[in-house]
């Protein structure tokens, strides 16, 4: 009798081309799909040139400039920084030269990879997908086992189709309950990260699951699956649903016709077995969870918005003492200040994790009617074109402007320091990013990370705030 199987495994199993050792943890790994980009690809190609090999079928894979663009309101193709400017022109060439689609500064369909991927239909379950950059975690919200890999790793996959991938453990996360009014998917995330740490899915692919989840919409589940990466994981999945299909359904690059509905057929069956065995299991109350932000530089270090920062007196183990001091100190924040009363000087609306539809939606909600605080510079910037214009066609880039908002063009943007979007040393950004190492946004930069919501509340108070205070709930 054939044991039962989490998703993960089911995945794995079916994407295994070879064993590469005899108990089979090592595995040469089929790969559906990647999506390239400017930042990650060029020692890759020059590898290739250099071996004189060609892309092995180059219709699977798609490159987006989007981490070292502009993002200026006005889109212009040149580049404020040569390295850039170099960068994307020799990402360029190899596109062109190696036969693959792009979609460069200029393009209608221009954005962050992970955002264009899905709104395209390109992911779909049961892929794999491994590209160069590690939020590729994101795909799993539909089912499809998403990971990021080395520049070594991209030569191969783009020789052969392949990778060699060693299997991971399974964790299940199951989330119960109803979300409180001002809670979002940003927010469970944040509060995994929390619970087990910075380190406490490392060597593991998570599986969310529970009630919570399954009433989540796709773009929720893609920000949990896309910050799974900051817990540890390498591998992040959501079992499709109805609400995966109809997110899928008449996308331009989804199957159609007949195809689709043999698709579906196969897509209905992909979830774990009754009885699958995890090598750990999580379990979080969705009723427990409050807006979150972070007041440290990394992500675990963070704590609900009507908290305060810790004392590090009260830790026992010298080396998360050392931690919490350093972290302190870089932030400029002294033990046991209420979050609420940390002024900021920039809010930053964007990147793979919070800067689709919905969470343009969420945060125009809060700002609607109000004025971002005197001395506070606010950005939102689309995560892409087509985000872009639809946010435009809702009316939702007037409620930017007239609250004091910047509405700019598509981009990884001030997610990190890789283009001319920067916070100055000292600054003090609430951000809907997904990561707050130092120097992350700009050297000196100080970075909360929460919600787009708590984003726009923060702009509109001028320091951290509880978004629920202005939504009255």
């Amino acid at each position: 009798m054939t044991r039962p199987r989490t998703l993960y495994d089911k995945l794995v199993d079916s994407h295994a081309v070879a064993r590469l050792d005899e108990t089979g943890e090592t595995v040469l790994l089929y790969v559906d799909f990647s999506v390239l980009n400017e930042y990650t690809s060029p020692q890759a190609f020059t590898g290739l040139r250099e071996a004189g090999r060609k892309v092995w079928r180059p219709e699977r894979l798609l490159g987006v400039v989007d981490h070292v663009n502009p993002t200026a309101p006005d889109r212009i193709a040149d580049m404020p920084d040569p390295g850039g400017a170099e960068q994307v022109a020799y990402f360029a060439r190899n596109c062109r030269d190696f036969g693959i689609e792009l979609f460069d500064i200029l393009h209608p369909l221009q954005g962050i990879e992970h955002v264009v991927a899905p709104e395209l239909g390109l992911v779909q379950p049961g892929m794999v997908i491994a590209a160069g950059d590690s939020h590729t975690t994101t795909y799993g919200a539909f089912g499809a086992l998403g990971f990021g890999v080395g520049t070594s790793d991209i030569e191969h996959m783009l020789a052969t189709g392949t990778v060699v991938y060693r299997r991971l453990a399974p964790m299940k996360v199951e989330v119960t309950g109803r979300l409180p009014a001002g809670v979002t998917a940003k927010d469970v995330v944040m509060a995994l990260i929390g619970r087990i740490g910075a380190d406490g899915a490392t060597g593991c692919a998570i599986e969310f699951c529970g009630e919570t989840i399954s009433a989540l919409s796709v773009e929720g589940r893609m920000t949990l699956c896309n910050m799974a990466v900051e817990c540890g994981a390498r591998g992040a999945l959501a079992a499709p649903d109805d609400k995966v299909l109809a997110y899928l359904q008449d996308r331009p690059r989804a199957p159609q016709g007949a195809l689709w509905e043999r698709a579906v057929d196969t897509w209905s069956q992909l979830r774990a077995d009754p009885g699958a065995v995890y090598a750990r299991e999580v379990a979080l109350c969705a009723a427990e969870i409050e807006p979150m932000v972070t007041w440290g530089t990394s992500p675990d270090q963070a704590a609900s918005v009507l908290g305060r920062t810790p004392d590090p007196d009260a830790e026992a183990d010298p080396g998360r003492r050392r931690d919490l001091v350093r972290a302190l100190d870089y932030m400029g924040l002294r033990p046991g200040t209420p979050l609420q009363s940390i002024r900021i000087d920039r809010a930053f609306i964007g990147s793979c994790t919070n800067a689709r539809i919905e969470d343009l939606r969420e945060a125009a909600a809060v700002l609607r009617g109000r004025r971002v605080a005197e001395g506070v510079r606010a950005m939102i910037v689309p995560g892409s074109s087509a985000v872009r214009r639809q946010a435009e066609a809702e009316g939702l880039d007037r409620v930017f402007l007239e609250a004091g908002f910047e509405w700019r063009q598509s981009g990884c943007s001030m997610c990190l320091a890789m283009n001319d979007d920067v916070l100055g040393p000292g600054e003090r950004c609430a951000s809907s990013t997904n990561r707050n190492f130092e120097g992350r946004q700009g050297a000196g930069g100080r970075t909360h990370l929460m919600s787009p919501a708590m984003v726009a509340a923060a702009a509109v108070c001028g320091r951290l705030a509880d978004v629920r205070q202005l939504q009255g709930a």
